[in-house]
């Protein structure tokens, strides 16, 4: 949801019922972890305030948000726009905006104060060291978040101005945020890479239903995918490799910000990460062809989003990007047919303290149903229904995550199981469940306005396996 994120599953060639306890690399610490609440108050006056998180208003254009140069550390909605940029030199047009939704209150743990009259600045022009933060916009489709260098002048599309990167901590200053914004599906695009992938979704207001009238919960996606893969040359018609099945999501932004009094000219604390849940279902069936070197990895479709997370008046633009795939680890002699039921949970990001600085946070709980499978002729076999994701901010990778369920066989002769406990064996053989998870958080995590670290942070390689059914022949 290039979540998740997140590698989904493989169903297991497993008779038993498969249970994946909880892996965690690290706790989540987010911006609300990371310090003891300050006293904050209502927007105008430049102190802290408490932000609302929510996903941006639909259906008109979100106004930029502007933090003055020389004003009291206050940033606000504006009526303004980006009308043009350009990457190469940084040049931005800035022009008036159409009417948009007024912005939401903001929550604040002191008393509020009556409502106040539109900010006289909400209509001035920008000046050299305003910081803009945008939402998608011409020549930005991932958004921008840029300081004023110079204003160059006045054209018949709008003030055009130069511009260098910078910041959240420049247009959050002391505030704190925390939230968790779900993933419109609707906004998901998605490039198949193979025949035999189809893609549903469903949403408040506009449901769509899957593959065959099937319905799906609100807020999920999902992708069915029926393919042929490699077999092995020496297989007869019978023993044609392909996998079917489908993976489906419910994913989601967490983000949270913490830039209490105290902390510098950077944030307290911060988190940044991609959640939800998760199913998958899917069959592996044939003698698939012997892999040399590294598991042959086929990747079935790309998805990405660009949800934008309205931060106070502050416009977010979060990227989110997750390609799904198969992977087959085989040596050309195993036929076989398996087939799971896989659900479960994840959650990828990075946390930042101040003084600590930033500490990979993974996790997956992973649980199947029994599934029924069959093994024949010697050898070894390993398949995953996988994705690798990535999660950052304005274009820019912060997090990236790869997760991958699998079902691990090996046998002599021919062996099969089913889930009311009954075995045919004839040689030794054994079926193990488990699932990858790895990854590494990216140096463009910076652009909260914490201090650059010098390489890219591992999540941690972690592998959970464990035995699901084993026997031998006469016992």
């Amino acid at each position: 949801m290039r979540m998740l994120a997140r590698r989904l599953l493989l169903p297991g060639i497993t008779t038993l019922a498969l249970t994946a306890t909880g892996c965690s690399s690290a706790p989540h610490t987010g911006a609300a972890d990371a310090a003891a609440p300050a006293t904050l108050a209502p927007a105008g006056d430049g102190t802290p305030q408490q932000l609302d998180v929510a996903a941006a208003p639909e259906g008109t254009p979100t106004p930029a948000a502007v933090a003055r140069a020389g004003g009291k550390g206050r940033t606000e909605q504006s009526s303004l726009k980006v009308a043009s940029y350009d990457a190469a030199s940084g040049r931005a047009v800035i022009a008036k905006a159409p009417p948009g939704p007024a912005p939401k209150p903001t929550k604040s743990t002191s008393t509020p104060s009556p409502p106040s009259s539109p900010s006289p600045t909400a209509d001035k022009p920008v000046a050299v060291g305003d910081v803009i933060a945008s939402a998608p916009a011409p020549g930005a489709p991932n958004g921008l978040l840029a300081k004023v260098t110079e204003v160059v002048g006045k054209t018949d599309r709008g003030t055009e101005v130069k511009t260098a990167s910078t910041t959240l901590a420049s247009v959050l200053n002391d505030d704190k945020a925390e939230g968790k914004v779900p993933v419109d599906p609707s906004s998901v695009t998605v490039e198949p890479l193979m025949k035999g992938v189809t893609f549903s979704w469903a949403k408040t207001g506009g449901v769509k239903f899957g593959p065959e009238g099937a319905k799906l919960p609100l807020g999920n996606l999902r992708l069915d995918v029926n393919a042929a893969v490699d077999t092995a040359p020496d297989a007869p018609a019978s023993a044609g490799a392909s996998v079917s099945g489908f993976v489906q999501l419910a994913p989601q932004v967490e983000f949270s910000y913490d830039g209490t009094p105290g902390a510098g000219s950077g944030p307290r604390g911060a988190f940044l990460g991609m959640s939800g849940d998760w199913s998958s279902q899917w069959k592996l069936q044939g003698r698939a062809a012997a892999s040399t070197g590294a598991p042959k990895r086929i990747p079935f479709a790309k998805l990405h989003s660009a949800p934008v997370i309205q931060v106070g008046p502050v416009p977010v633009v979060v990227n989110l990007d997750l390609t799904c795939y198969v992977q087959v680890e085989a040596d050309g002699r195993v036929t076989l047919d398996v087939q799971q039921d896989v659900k479960g949970d994840f959650k990828v990001g990075g946390s930042y303290a101040l003084g600590k600085g930033w500490t990979p946070v993974s996790r997956s709980d992973v649980k199947s149903t029994p599934v029924t499978a069959t093994v024949t002729a010697a050898g070894k076999v390993k398949g995953a229904l996988g994705a690798e994701a990535s999660v950052g901010l304005y274009g820019a990778v912060g997090v990236s995550a790869d997760f991958a369920p699998y079902l691990r066989g090996e046998a002599d002769a021919k062996a099969s199981a089913s889930s009311d406990g009954k075995t045919s064996l004839s040689g030794a053989w054994a079926l193990y469940g488990g699932f990858d998870l790895s990854g590494q958080l990216h140096l463009q995590l910076s652009l909260f306005g914490t201090p650059l670290f010098e390489r890219k942070i591992p999540l941690g390689a972690l592998n959970r396996e464990w035995a699901l059914a084993s026997g031998h022949a006469g016992r």
